[in-house]
């Protein structure tokens, strides 16, 4: 096993979380080496369908049914298509444990870039009450910090990535250095004046997202073209993702070396001094292992990754990560649950379509629990994502009335997603497989995750809370449906890692800083304590730019 050039940091991941550190870290003057177990993706080139309609994307942009079922089961339920299956992973060739265990859908990456190249953009600030609901509902897991240690750094990042919505004072939805919103369509301005005035306190508002309304030519981005294909790649680099934001900083500088193919299996730690001293990589082409040593280590591999790799760094023949002295690694997993929608048809306006194809739509913001508990029979909340369209309407017949069918629109309909907290549950845990390894001979994960009855509760009062709005705001055939909750299935997945301020209970500090190794950080999902009912990566990149500047400062005063 051979042994590399030393750096003074490594970044394992190069997504959300990754992505950031890497810029922070060569920013503040230090060389760094930013691992990927995914293939390399470069900005603009790297996206062979950015802007091709459907008849340019093999089989018209639909999974094949032989792929699905070899492949790729994650397009069963939603997610990859010809367009964009290269930036996900083949989970024939990188499986995990998914049989065993309780059902978790494990969406992963593989590819350069990771969730940033995927995301749906939607950013949100976390509040106040989200940094102290643990504490005030005396759950285990009490939060180290609270909104104002975070919110300096939301700014920061905000400002830097382009964060385009409304500014609305909603003391439980903290405004952000927000860039334009996109426009509601006539629709949803129809629907926002009558919910609000039957329903008191509750709001619908512009979505707030990653999408550019301006132009950044300082970092040679352009404001989103409304073209609604951002799972393909963007090559003007309308929303944030590593290849169009934080990588080209890092490169900047010149202190970034990227791998790419590059498989962490796990820390090298040193007991005595408490230090982990090194990262173990398998190149994912040739099969070569080594380590590679660095004075600091941020992991960023994603939330489930992230464990996979503390959990399988320790002692030889030993059961037990270095940094699990708490008995606390690997539990407590989160992901938000939201198999619930409604929908509904707007009268009028049949003279008007939208023009363009926006990202994003609008969103109803959380309303139950805030404050303290109202009584509805479960804990925490849930918001509602959704938008207004009109579809073309579906051919009948056949020959000319066919054709005239197809000219024409049909009306304008509505339709919106629950998405609620997850409470932290000790139980709720991922584990290495005791027998099953990859490819790598890096142990399976396993899944013991599920929802309980406080989530399920929650979606029951989100579906029948949802159904109420809509039909009180006068939309006609109103329907919902809530299908399988899986965890996983949102990719929110949090936890497992959980920052806290007592060492016997946590895993991290409140700078995401590991209690048995001053010198690693984790700055994606796992450090996370609970998981708010908002999209989380805004938060991931405000706690991983304050890490870095933390661990940049105190490495300069050792």
């Amino acid at each position: 096993m051979a042994a590399t050039n030393r750096f003074d940091a490594i970044v394992i991941g190069s997504g959300i979380s990754g992505g950031f550190a890497a810029k922070e870290l060569t920013e503040k003057g230090l060389r760094v080496l930013m691992l990927d177990r995914g293939k390399m993706v470069e900005h603009g080139e790297g996206y062979p369908y950015d802007g091709k309609p459907a008849y340019e994307v093999p089989a018209r942009n639909m999974m094949p049914k032989p792929l699905i079922e070899s492949d790729y089961f994650i397009a069963r339920y939603g997610y990859v298509s010809p367009s964009n299956q290269g930036f996900y992973n083949d989970d024939r060739l990188n499986p995990y444990a998914f049989d065993e265990g309780s059902k978790f859908y494990w969406i992963r990456p593989a590819a350069v870039g990771g969730k940033s190249l995927i995301w749906g953009r939607w950013s949100f600030r976390w509040a106040p009450e989200d940094f102290q609901a643990n504490a005030r509902d005396k759950i285990d897991g009490e939060w180290p910090i609270g909104y104002d240690d975070v919110a300096p750094w939301y700014s920061y990042v905000e400002k830097y990535i382009g964060v385009s919505g409304s500014r609305e004072n909603l003391p439980y939805l903290p405004d952000s250095e927000f860039q334009p919103p996109m426009p509601m369509n006539v629709a949803e301005k129809w629907l926002k004046a009558r919910l609000e005035s039957k329903f008191p306190g509750r709001k619908l508002i512009n979505t707030r997202l990653s999408n550019m309304t301006e132009d950044k030519p300082d970092q040679n981005r352009t404001k989103c073209q409304f073209r609604n294909q951002c799972g393909n790649g963007c090559s003007f680099g309308a929303y944030f993702s590593t290849q169009a934001v934080t990588l080209p900083a890092a490169r900047a500088t010149g202190r970034l070396t990227l791998r790419s193919d590059a498989v962490v299996t796990n820390l090298e730690y040193d007991p005595q001094r408490k230090r982990v001293t090194g990262v173990r990589l398998v190149d994912a082409k040739t099969g070569q292992a080594e380590v590679v040593n660095a004075d600091l280590v941020f992991l960023c591999a994603s939330a489930m990754a992230s464990n996979q790799i503390l959990l399988n760094s320790r002692a030889p023949g030993s059961g037990r990560s270095w940094f699990d002295t708490s008995g606390t690694l690997g539990r407590y997993v989160m992901d938000h649950i939201f198999r619930v929608s409604i929908n509904g048809e707007i009268p009028g306006m049949q003279d008007l379509i939208e023009y363009g194809r926006r990202p994003g739509g609008v969103y109803i913001p959380r309303f139950r629990n805030i404050g303290g508990d109202e009584g509805v029979g479960f804990r925490r909340g849930y918001g509602y994502q959704g938008s207004a369209f009109r579809n073309a309407a579906g051919p009948v017949g056949f020959g000319a009335s066919m054709k005239e069918g197809m000219r024409r629109y049909g009306p304008w309909k509505f339709g919106m997603t629950a998405f609620g907290e997850c409470l932290p549950y000790a139980d709720n845990r991922v584990s290495l497989h005791p027998s099953k390894v990859d490819r790598f001979g890096m142990p399976l994960m396993k899944f013991d995750v599920t929802f309980r009855d406080n989530e399920l509760k929650m979606m029951a009062d989100a579906r029948a809370q949802g159904e109420a709005m809509l039909k009180g705001a006068g939309l006609m055939n109103v329907t919902s449906y809530e299908g399988e909750h899986v965890p996983g299935d949102a990719i929110h997945e949090m936890g497992g890692a959980r920052m806290g301020r007592d060492p016997r209970r946590s895993v991290l500090n409140g700078w995401g800083q590991a209690h048995e190794a001053s010198n690693l950080y984790v700055t994606d999902g796992a450090q996370m304590a609970s998981v708010s009912c908002v999209n989380p990566s805004l938060t991931f990149m405000a706690l991983t730019a304050r890490a870095a500047d933390h661990a940049v400062r105190t490495r300069a005063m050792a």
